[in-house]
């Protein structure tokens, strides 16, 4: 059974400025919220609202003008550049709309890349931790096989098998079903919510009303600032709702 009372993502009072041409640029103001182990939250909101912003601050690919990240009891503002770098690949794994695997790889050896970039596993084991992920998603028979002579959906399984082969802390999604027709999107969907049931924290940007049944947390964003409404459903932001 899941420990719901750890927290695993929480940041505190940050804001993000970038400077532009025409001046200073608040992508973020003042933003708060707190994300659970075992959680399947939605990230939502219009283009340029700061989703983006907010998944590039909590994975550590950018760092707050102001307030603090702590993910997993670490706190990401404080570490150097090469130690975030370090703490992304052993903590983060990310899926991405356009499935992003290496076309001269197989799918197992996709799977396997995470694995050797961090040198998280002894290569003995790696293959076989690959095929137990492959066959967790329901794509193991196509192990041996290259991206091009598999689905959208297929691909996108062995995408997700990818960001868990570190056996990460927790998982981004930017618009995982974006790409997908809506039988292989509630497919995804629903195997996002076998992994928050098995206790993975699972964070998704997501446009897909249709499926925000899936969802127990969802955090809308409009102009850098969470505002309620999440889902336009009406409820209160970052609202927490049980499945």
């Amino acid at each position: 059974m899941n420990d719901r009372s750890e927290l695993v993502i929480e940041t505190r009072s940050i804001t993000k400025e970038y400077e532009t041409a025409n001046g200073l640029y608040r992508a973020l103001n003042n933003v708060s919220i707190g994300i659970h182990k075992g959680a399947l939250v939605a990230v939502t909101g219009k283009s340029g609202s700061g989703k983006s912003t907010l998944l590039n601050i909590i994975t550590g690919i950018d760092t707050p003008t102001a307030g603090n990240v702590v993910v997993g009891n670490i706190a990401l503002d404080q570490l150097s550049e090469s130690a975030l770098a370090t703490w992304r690949g052993n903590n983060v794994g990310i899926v991405f709309q356009f499935f992003q695997l290496l076309p001269t790889l197989t799918i197992a050896e996709n799977v396997m890349l995470p694995m050797d970039f961090c040198n998280t596993y002894p290569k003995r084991e790696r293959r076989d931790r690959a095929l137990s992920l492959l066959e967790l998603v329901g794509i193991v028979e196509q192990a041996d096989k290259f991206p091009s002579t598999l689905s959208g959906g297929q691909q996108q399984r062995a995408s997700i098998a990818r960001a868990m082969a570190n056996d990460p802390l927790f998982i981004v999604a930017d618009e995982p079903t974006g790409n997908l027709d809506s039988q292989n999107a509630e497919a995804i969907f629903h195997l996002f919510t076998q992994l928050a049931e098995n206790g993975k924290t699972v964070v998704v940007v997501t446009h897909e009303k249709d499926f925000a049944s899936y969802f127990e947390q969802r955090i809308h964003i409009a102009d850098g600032s969470i505002v309620d409404g999440a889902l336009d459903t009406g409820e209160q932001k970052a609202v927490t709702v049980k499945r």
